[in-house]
This record gives structure tokens, C-alpha cells and sequence, in this order.
């Protein structure tokens, strides 16, 4: 029953009012949004996400009105209660997995499962063999058994090599003896762990015969299947409350001399003979990290997404919020601007804007070099050639992408002025629930030397003759073959150079970088700064490579007609000039751009975002994002923002159901609405 009064209810915002603001925007843009959403995400992609949403939406269990009121153990009683109704549904309507994952994300908060289904099956399926798939795969996937991916310590995240979990193995019995042998090597943050899984694939130092194999991948029964409690010899529990993702049971796992079998270490790369108890090491240690090749391939593949849910909020709150006169406007003209309008604003929005297509594009051209390494193990007897690419471009990526779309929502929170601090603008707790991304899986900062490892390494090669050819050592060649007489790139004028200049600055860097440590002896530590640089260099010259790319494939697209690809060409050179401008310094030392042409790119940004400023609604509205989703009231597609903002504080809030003694001498707390009943004491 509403609390609001009937006069409350009949009043209704000033004019004008959200919804027409919004219909006004939509209306200044002629861009074909129905075939760009198709060019980005495919006919079948969007029908399947809409057959799910509405099958979401007649579930109860998925209501989110109580969502910003619940406290960490109701959440996490709502998040169980939602992951098994997703489970059945699946099951129900014989959904495929891209139908689960398109329910997880528009549901919008990390699920208990969710470890289960995005790793310790992708790690049972990549990791083991035969056997061992029809041992633990195949009930995993009819989630008969639950699993998660313990690898995180207490003591060591991103430093894999240096995990203190020791998997010893026992040559009279044919078994591993698997052990936590300092407070710090307890398993840590591990998602499902907490409450919901009963197994675990854990990362742990195989020992054989006194000596360390390195860190290899093990599956393990932790609780049992009936009781649910822990196995004997085996601690474990919840991490407890974090800054946000508090739906998720992160966990601890520490091992006391637990035994194993044999068939539980992981073998389709690695293993242990039983019958010489030699230790058959994998023709490449990076087979090793499969899984987590996968986990920042993907981080990177969603980025663009995650910051979309942001931009959307933002960029239809900013185009509604009104605050003071343009300076120069008429003294008969009142009105108070758009913010939308002002500069300032848009110089923080229309980048992400733009950065949000480039790390889409991105994304795909990354899952699909990750296919391509798959089919090419496959054929080649768990050989891939494209490793070493695919994994320096999944750190980095991971790194670059992560980054952007934190910081970036960040940036969309405070873009919403005072309301942006609301829960009810949504857009904190997507910032909360996704920033642990820019450490997990690889801290940002640490990932970067595997760039740097990598692109050194091609270096070396292109200087000893010795490199094959792929768009690394292209372009490293290319800028060996003219750094005596250093190009300027006409950056300004065509986009084919744009690409050219964060090439030749990823080079020059290469370059700079490897005489620093191969002439100069410097010491690594010393030129950590320097590694981080280039890999971001790197990394932002394989997004504009990716981002130019499309634009040929938009310019075919016959339904998307003629102004569409061209917005999308300026949001790409927003983007471009953008990070150049950000980055000039390294562009200038490399010799690829000019002072001038900086100077002049500054003024190109300024009007490119003018003349992409009356798309930004219906470019937001390409990524049809669901009010489901979003969760807003500040990014309501229908623009009703102060409507609902209202509805949820007055009327869906708890705390306004109930009447508190506020007289500091009274042990009463709290009273029954109607000031009866005393509900609780001092």
C-alpha cells in the first residue's frame, strides 16, 4: 500500500518533464538504431536476449525493488534463491549457455554459481583429460557436483609461481597430499567458495621427489554432497563483506595433509606417471594458465558492456538534469541548460561514449583470436601457435579494458551530479561490483610485464632476423626500417594514419625499452615504470587498430545507410584523438605527431563532440540496455527520473515503514508505525 498521500501522488515533475526531454533527443538524431544494434551484436543475439528477459521478468524471484535495502545476508539469501531458479529455468526451456549467460547479465549481480559455470567447468573441460571429463565434467554440468577456482592466496594474487599450496605426490600409494603450510597460503577470494561449492579446482606447487614442478591445477572435494559441511581436515568459509560483489560468497580454503588420488591432478597437459613416478612436463608452461587465458579474454570482451551500462545512465540523466542559463544566452531566455550541453560534461562522457564501441570491437576480435588458438591446439596436439600473442594481448587488454571501464563509471557517477550517489542511480554498485576486475585475475599494474616480456622478446627477434610474421613484429620492422628518418602522420586528416602514429609510438617504445635493459643493463625493477607505459601503448594501439577495423565492415552494411557509419567515424576519431591527446608526451618523444598537430587536435575534439552531441541518446540506446538491467531510476529509458526516484525513497524504502523514539533518554528504539508497540530496546 502506497505511504504517499493523494496529494503527494498528484503532483508531477516541472517542464518539461523527463519523458518529452527524452522523446526530443531521440528525435535530433536520424541514426538507424535497430540495424546498428544488429551490426553489433547479431539478429539472433538480441531475439534470444529478448525471449529471456521476458521470461526473467514473470519470475518473482528476480524483482529488484528491495535490492538497494537488503543487507549482506539477504542478499546473498536472494542471490541463492536466484541462481537456482536460473538453474531450473535452463533446464525448463532447454536454454543453451549463451541463453544462461544473457540471464546472468541482465539479472545484474554476481550469481553463486557464477564461479561454477565461468571457470571451474571451463578448467575441467581445458584442463583435463578424457577421463577425467566423464569423472568430473560431466556432473559438474548437470550441477551434481559444485566448483569454483581456487588459485588466489591470502599471500599471492597475481605472482601464480609463487602460490604456497603444495600438492605432494606419494609415490607408495599413488596419491597427492595436498596442504596449507603457512597462514598465508590459504585460498582467498575465491568466488562460490564461501557457502556453495563442494569441489574446487585448486592451483597448488606440485612437488615430486622433494622438488617443485611449478603451480598445476588439481580437483578436490571439499564439502559433502549431503551434509554440506566441510571434509575433514579442510577449513573453510566466508571472506565476509567487501566494497561491493557482496551477492557473491568469496572464500578461505586451507589444506591440512589432505590426500588425494591421482586421477585428481589435472592431466591433459601435464602429469605424473604413476607407473615411473615421473613428473611429464607440458610442451608449453602457459598451458598451464589456460583458464585464466580465458577469464581476461572474456574480462576484456565484457568491458565494453560494463561501461555501456554507465554511459546509458549518464547520458540520458545528463540529457534530462537542467541546471543554470548558458552565460550567453539572451537575457529573455530563462530556461536553465541540459547538462548534456555544457562542455565540461561532455568532454568526460562522449570519450567513454566512444570508448565504449573501440572496446567492443575489441572484445570480439579477442574471443576470436582465443577461438582461433583453440581450433590450432586442437589440431595440433595441444600446440598453440598464437599463444604467446593471445596471451601477452589477454593481459594487456585485460589490464587496458578493466581499467577504462572502472575508472570510466567512476567518471559517469560523478557526471550525475549529487543524485549520481544514490543507490538509486545504479550506477555506484555497478562501479562497486566491477572494480575488483582491475585486480583480479592479474593485477593491472603486474600483468603489464608480460607485455613488456613479450613484445622485448619480439624485438630481440626483428633484430636478429629471426621473427615470423604477425602485426607485432610488423610493425616493429616497419619502425626499424624508418627510425632514422622519423615520419609524421597526418593524424588529423586521415584515420589510416591515426593508426599508424599509436604504432609507431608502441615501437618506439619497444625499442627504447629493450636498449634500456639489453644495452644499459638497467635492472628490471628499475624500469617497471617504463614496462606499464608500453603495455598500455600497446594494448591502446590494438583498440584503435580493432576500432578502425570495423569501420569498413559499418560502411558495407547497407541497412545502416550513410549517417551511421559516419557518427561512428567521428566517435572513433573522438576516441583516437582523445588518448593521444592524454598520451602526447610518448607520441612526441616517438617522433610521430607534431606540437602543432596537438594543438590541433584539441580543437578537432571539441568539434567532433559538438557534432556527436545530438546522437549520444540514441547511441546509448543501441546498446539496448533493459530498465530491467539498469536498474536505474536515473537511466529510465523513459526518462520518468524523478518519478521513480521518488516512488523508491517514499514508497519501496523500508526504513520509512517505521517510527523511532528519538529521545536520547528513552531506551526505545524503535515503535510500530502508529507509535505503539515498542520493537525493540536498548
Amino acid at each position: 500500500m502506497s505511504r504517499n498521500p493523494d496529494w503527494v501522488k498528484a503532483l508531477q515533475p516541472s517542464s518539461p518533464q523527463g519523458h518529452e526531454l527524452l522523446q526530443q533527443e531521440r528525435s535530433s538524431s536520424k541514426l538507424a538504431i535497430e540495424p546498428l544494434s544488429e551490426f553489433l551484436f547479431g539478429r539472433e543475439a538480441i531475439e534470444r536476449k529478448f525471449n529471456v528477459l521476458q521470461v526473467l521478468q514473470s519470475e518473482p524471484v528476480f524483482n529488484k525493488s528491495q535490492n538497494a535495502f537488503d543487507g549482506r545476508v539477504q542478499r546473498f539469501e536472494t542471490a541463492l534463491a536466484r541462481a537456482k531458479k536460473l538453474r531450473r529455468l535452463v533446464v525448463k526451456h532447454g536454454w543453451k549457455e549463451e541463453d544462461r549467460r544473457i540471464a546472468a547479465e541482465l539479472i545484474g549481480e554476481p550469481l553463486p554459481y557464477a564461479l561454477h559455470e565461468g571457470m571451474f567447468l571451463k578448467t575441467l573441460l581445458e584442463q583435463g583429460t578424457d577421463e577425467q571429463r566423464k569423472l568430473f565434467y560431466e556432473r559438474a554440468e548437470k550441477y551434481e557436483i559444485i566448483g569454483c577456482y581456487a588459485q588466489t592466496e591470502l599471500g599471492h594474487g597475481s605472482n601464480v609461481r609463487g602460490l604456497e599450496t603444495t600438492a605432494t605426490w606419494n609415490a607408495d600409494d599413488k596419491t597427492f597430499t595436498l596442504h596449507s603450510p603457512y597462514l598465508t597460503a590459504s585460498k582467498w577470494w575465491i568466488g562460490t567458495l564461501g557457502r556453495t561449492a563442494n569441489y574446487a579446482a585448486v592451483m597448488a606447487q606440485l612437488i615430486v621427489d622433494g622438488k617443485s614442478c611449478g603451480p598445476h591445477p588439481f580437483v578436490v572435494q571439499i564439502r559433502d554432497l549431503k551434509t554440506h559441511l566441510p571434509l575433514d581436515n579442510i577449513h573453510i568459509g566466508d571472506i565476509g563483506p567487501k566494497f561491493g560483489y557482496n551477492t557473491m560468497d568469496n572464500g578461505f580454503l586451507l589444506f591440512n595433509k589432505v590426500k588425494i588420488p591421482h586421477v585428481s591432478m589435472l592431466a591433459r597437459f601435464s602429469r605424473v606417471d604413476p607407473k615411473t613416478n615421473q613428473y611429464i612436463r607440458p610442451s608449453s608452461p602457459s598451458l598451464v594458465y589456460g583458464t585464466l587465458t580465458w577469464i581476461r579474454s572474456t574480462i576484456v570482451m565484457h568491458a565494453g558492456a560494463a561501461l555501456a551500462k554507465g554511459v546509458t545512465i549518464a547520458v540520458r540523466y545528463c540529457a534530462i538534469r537542467r541546471q543554470f542559463r548558458d552565460m550567453d544566452a539572451p537575457d529573455s531566455v530563462v530556461e536553465e541548460m541540459p547538462v548534456l550541453n555544457y562542455t565540461l560534461v561532455q568532454y568526460r562522457l562522449l570519450p567513454l561514449l566512444a570508448a565504449t564501441f573501440g572496446l567492443h570491437f575489441t572484445g570480439k576480435a579477442m574471443m576470436e583470436l582465443y577461438q582461433e588458438n583453440q581450433k590450432s591446439m586442437q589440431a595440433n596436439a595441444g600446440k598453440g601457435d598464437l599463444l604467446p600473442d593471445l596471451h601477452a594481448m589477454s593481459c594487456g587488454l585485460k589490464a587496458l579494458a578493466s581499467y577504462t571501464a572502472a575508472e570510466g563509471l567512476e567518471v559517469c557517477r560523478r557526471a550525475c551530479g549529487g543524485h549520481g550517489y544514490s543507490s538509486f542511480s545504479g550506477v555506484g554498485g555497478f562501479y562497486a561490483d566491477y572494480v575488483p576486475t582491475t585486480t583480479w585475475e592479474g593485477d593491472n599494474y603486474m600483468l603489464t610485464q608480460q607485455v613488456a616480456r613479450y613484445l622485448l622478446k619480439s624485438a630481440r627477434a626483428v633484430l636478429n632476423g629471426e621473427s615470423t610474421s604477425n602485426d607485432t613484429t610488423n610493425f616493429l620492422t616497419t619502425f626499424r626500417s624508418r627510425s632514422d628518418s622519423a615520419p609524421v602522420f597526418d593524424v588529423l586528416n586521415f584515420d589510416a594514419d591515426l593508426v599508424q602514429a599509436f604504432a609507431w609510438r608502441a615501437a618506439s617504445m619497444t625499442f627504447d625499452a629493450l636498449k634500456k635493459r639489453d644495452d644499459q643493463k638497467m635492472a628490471w625493477n628499475d624500469l617497471l615504470v617504463d614496462f606499464y607505459r608500453l603495455s598500455k601503448a600497446h594494448s591502446q594501439y590494438l583498440v584503435v587498430k580493432n576500432f578502425f577495423e570495423s569501420l569498413s565492415a559499418l560502411q558495407t552494411a547497407g541497412s545502416l545507410g550513410t549517417e551511421t557509419p559516419a557518427v561512428f567515424r567521428k566517435l572513433f576519431q573522438l576516441y583516437t584523438l582523445h588518448t593521444l591527446d592524454s598520451e602526447s608526451s610518448d607520441f612526441l618523444l616517438s617522433g610521430a605527431v607534431t606540437v602543432r598537430q596537438i594543438e590541433q587536435s584539441r580543437t578537432t575534439i571539441m568539434r567532433l563532440m559538438k557534432e556527436i552531441r545530438p546522437h549520444a541518446v540514441r547511441l546509448v540506446d543501441a546498446w539496448g540496455i533493459s530498465d530491467f538491467q539498469l536498474d536505474s531510476s536515473l537511466g529510465r529509458y523513459d526518462g520518468k527520473v524523478y518519478e521513480d526516484m521518488f516512488h523508491r525513497a517514499s514508497e519501496l524504502n523500508p526504513l520509512n515503514g517505521i517510527t523511532i523514539d528519538s529521545n536520547p533518554n528513552s531506551d526505545v528504539l524503535f515503535r510500530s508505525v502508529g507509535g505503539e508497540n515498542v520493537k525493540s530496546k536498548l
